[in-house]
């Protein structure tokens, strides 16, 4: 038989007999979206290794079944009755699967009584058989029975004789416990060793010299049983591409380079479906038909090239292709319309993070589901899988170019060459795999630990990485003071460090289980045994990184700002804004910052009540506002709509198309009378119209800027100062709009000349970075000048970064706002004329 079939048979029942017990869990409890996600998988697995086998009856039976669980997953409800469609359905796939066996080619006969009443299911129809269907079903269930009772006892004088007995698979549990008690052994002959040293005419020299020899062998016999090429998991490979380059029309060839490469059978085992998921979609999402790779001057047929080596002590495995690379924009899109992130946050997004997306459950840019790709499955399950034996994933795509994918792993599980240290007074151990780098932090030195919103950080490198005291992490007391090494760590794409109070050595030890008391702690991967006879814990870096929570994002932020901050050269003015078109072909745009999301609203839900434009809006009624009379609202279809919203209301401003995100320096060189436009400005070499949104918010609700409890806020006077006469009239109408008396200026000195004049001012909002005299200066002059010394100041500001924040303290700002936070700037000037009234 061939190996392959041989591997899928074996491998098939096994999984078979798994969603066996999943399903009847899963029918009891429906909504454990666990289990069904372990359902899903498994079956899913099967059908793709039946795809690619030729086993189109198989394959056609699972992707029916498949289908059925997908709409599981979507939310139907799950019934009895299907969950026994589903169970059948498996019977069948097992009869199918001992005819394979025996003939090694499939049984002839029809499953589509089956594939309908699976589909029906899945539609949301009645899938009950008829009486004539029941008895041929029966009469088929009972055949298979008979039949598997005749080969049965065929059981026992043939058996051996069966393809699939022909090898044995021996538990991972079993081979990590054999390897546990040979390092016991070892153990326990070095100490016999060291007693015999120091008495040089004991009599059992020579026997315990027998049994150092047999314990290395033994040692190195149950090595050999755990290592093993990792060729093995790319035998199916071949004939995967081959396949999908038949099914998909196209030319691909697969070249694979050191597959004598020796890793771990369990972590072999780990990346066998990952290594076929990376390569089916190379073949499928990135080598381009051979018309596409003629036009773009690269050869007829492209290429997936795979590698393995050691590197470290780790495996480094790539998979690359010569294709088209990563589509970026379709993954903009789709990311948006299934709502992973808004369009603030893609906005903020590099290139690298933009493609990382594809790991995110449930993503995919097909366009239709198949039986290679589009149901969302596979990426993400490549992530969870190397990362849940302490590895990592890293992308690139280069667009035209190709894209690659580089796996780190350990070469085994059961030793790992670790890092100890200690925190509170006990030892660790935390696998060399995820260290980076040590660094030693101290207060005065290069690096030192600061602080963000209470956060702690380490500035590295001019990068910003959150930190962990692992004295902390373990409640182990109080870390001691900002001092120590940092182990700078790396789990996945997040990088981050663990303060730790020493640093003793790395040393080869050997992984023991952890007690089935702690196994639930998910700080601790498990056990070992030091050279002296301590016994230590050994740290899971993905169970620490857990304990980031608020520090990562915090970090990601401010490093996120650090980096902007030194990348712009020039940055007055320059803001990111959403350009797009509405009742005429000129280009309109507005910060995009101020909108809260992009909608295509069915025109169907869009209603009329006394003359105005509503549409039901996550149950809410919201209204839609027009810039101006020439723009129209579309018949039928989908109608675009910029949709801005703060204190739970929502405003939709008809739009007829979105055309991009730019990052451009504003200027409006061109002032504007009309009511609803700002002026007139050059983006991306275009004339285009700059929208005051705040004109059209008030329209939809009259007490948008007010208070929410509905009372009028106390008459009080704003001093506005801004460099810029955009940001002047953009602020202005706002602050006036939420009840106050607004003066605005264009510079630090104009503002003190008016201060000097005896002008009262209840509040200063003031820009930060202004020429000759920036905001700082203002504030210090302000605060040594009595008449102004006690207005407060609020500072604004394009980034905020911590030096920024700590420096304006200093100076004495009561709070900062960025440029376009419309509603935080309106909230901080609330807060501080609330102050006012109650010091009054």
């Amino acid at each position: 038989m061939d190996e392959l079939l041989r591997d899928f048979l074996t491998e098939t029942s096994e999984n078979l007999d798994l969603v066996d017990a999943e399903l009847v869990r899963f029918e009891q409890e429906p909504n454990n979206g666990q289990i069904l996600g372990n359902i899903f998988r498994l079956v899913h697995t099967i059908k793709g290794t039946c795809g690619f086998l030729g086993l189109s009856r198989l394959e056609a039976l699972t992707h029916a079944a498949e289908t059925l669980m997908g709409k599981f997953r979507d939310g139907m409800a799950v019934t009895a009755d299907a969950v026994t469609l589903i169970l059948s359905t498996l019977d069948r796939i097992k009869t199918i699967l001992e005819g394979l066996e025996a003939a090694q080619q499939e049984p002839d006969g029809s499953d589509d009584d089956l594939i309908d009443r699976l589909g029906r299911v899945a539609r949301g129809e009645s899938a009950a058989p008829g009486r004539a269907e029941d008895r041929r079903n029966e009469h088929d269930r009972r055949g298979g029975d008979d039949r598997r009772g005749e080969a049965g006892e065929k059981s026992a004088g043939e058996a051996s004789d069966k393809p699939a007995n022909h090898s044995i698979r021996v538990n991972v549990d079993t081979l990590d416990y054999l390897m546990t008690t040979v390092s016991e052994l070892v153990l326990t002959r070095n100490q016999l060793l060291e007693i015999v040293r120091q008495h040089e005419d004991s009599d059992f020299k020579a026997p315990l010299q027998r049994l150092s020899n047999v314990t290395a062998e033994l040692q190195e016999g149950v090595m050999k049983t755990r290592m093993q090429p990792i060729g093995n998991a790319w035998q199916k490979l071949p004939r995967v591409v081959r396949d999908l380059s038949a099914d998909l029309g196209k030319e691909i060839e697969l070249e694979m380079h050191g597959a004598e490469t020796e890793l771990d059978r369990q972590v072999l085992e780990l990346v066998k479906d990952p290594l076929t998921h990376l390569v089916r979609n190379c073949a499928d999402h990135g080598i381009e038909s051979p018309a596409e790779r003629i036009a773009a001057g690269k050869p007829r047929a492209g290429t997936i090239r795979l590698s393995a080596c050691h590197q470290g002590g780790h495996i480094i495995i790539e998979i690359s292709d010569d294709g088209r690379g990563l589509d970026t924009a379709r993954i903009k899109v789709r990311a948006l319309e299934i709502g992973l992130v808004n369009e603030a946050e893609m906005a903020a997004k590099s290139d690298g993070e933009i493609s990382n997306i594809i790991f995110s459950p449930g993503f995919s840019t097909a366009a239709q589901v198949t039986s290679i790709s589009g149901r969302g499955v596979g990426m993400d399950v490549v992530r969870n899988n190397i990362e849940q034996i302490g590895g990592t994933v890293d992308l690139k795509s280069v667009a035209g170019a190709g894209t690659s994918f580089t796996i780190k792993i350990p070469l085994t599980l059961a030793i790992v060459s670790s890092l100890i240290v200690e925190a509170g007074g006990e030892r660790f151990a935390i696998p060399q795999l995820s260290v980076l780098e040590l660094v030693r932090a101290a207060g005065g030195g290069e690096h030192r630990i600061e602080r963000i919103k209470d956060t702690p950080v380490l500035r590295l490198r001019n990068t910003l990485l959150p930190l962990l005291h692992l004295r902390e992490v373990l409640h182990l007391g109080a870390p001691d003071g900002d001092n120590g090494f940092v182990v700078v760590t790396q789990v996945g794409s997040q990088i981050f460090g663990i303060v730790v109070d020493g640093v003793f050595h790395t040393e080869e030890i050997v992984i023991k289980p952890m007690s089935s008391k702690l196994r639930h702690i998910a700080t601790f991967s498990g056990t070992t045994i030091l050279g002296d006879g301590s016994v230590i814990m050994i740290l899971d870096p993905n169970g620490v990184a857990q304990a980031l929570g608020r520090g990562a994002q915090v970090a990601a932020q401010a490093d996120a700002r650090e980096r902007k901050q030194s990348e712009e050269v020039v940055r007055e003015d320059t803001v990111s804004l959403l350009v797009f078109r509405a009742g005429s072909q000129q280009p309109k745009a507005v910060p995009l910052s101020l909108v809260t999301r992009l909608e295509e609203i069915d025109c169907r839900r869009i209603e009329v009540s006394d003359g105005r434009h509503l549409v039901q809006y996550r149950d809410q009624l919201m209204p839609l506002l027009r810039i101006d009379t020439a723009t129209g609202l579309k018949q039928d279809g989908a109608q675009p709509i910029l949709v801005f919203s703060a204190n739970g209301r929502s405003m939709g401003l008809v739009v007829d198309e979105i055309v991009d995100i730019v990052e451009d320096k504003l200027d409006i060189e061109v002032a504007s009378n009309r009511p609803g436009v700002l002026g007139y400005a050059v983006v991306k070499g275009n004339t285009t119209e700059i929208v005051d949104v705040g004109h059209f918010l008030p329209q939809a609700f009259e007490d948008w800027f007010r208070r929410r409890d509905g009372a009028a806020p106390a008459a009080r006077t704003v001093l506005l100062v801004d460099d810029s006469a955009f940001f002047r009239d953009l602020l202005a109408p706002l602050i006036k709009a939420a009840g106050y008396t607004v003066t605005a200026v264009g510079s630090a000195a104009e503002a003190l000349a008016v201060l000097q004049a005896d002008a009262r001012f209840d509040l200063v909002v003031t820009d930060i970075e202004m020429p000759d005299m920036d905001g700082f200066a203002l504030a210090e002059t302000m605060r040594a000048t009595p008449a102004s010394a006690g207005i407060p100041i609020i500072a604004l500001a394009t980034m905020v970064s911590a030096d920024a924040i700590e420096r304006g303290r200093a100076v004495g700002f009561h709070d900062f706002v960025a440029k376009f936070d419309r509603v935080g700037l309106i909230a901080a000037i609330k807060e501080q004329s609330a102050d006012i009234e109650r010091a009054a």
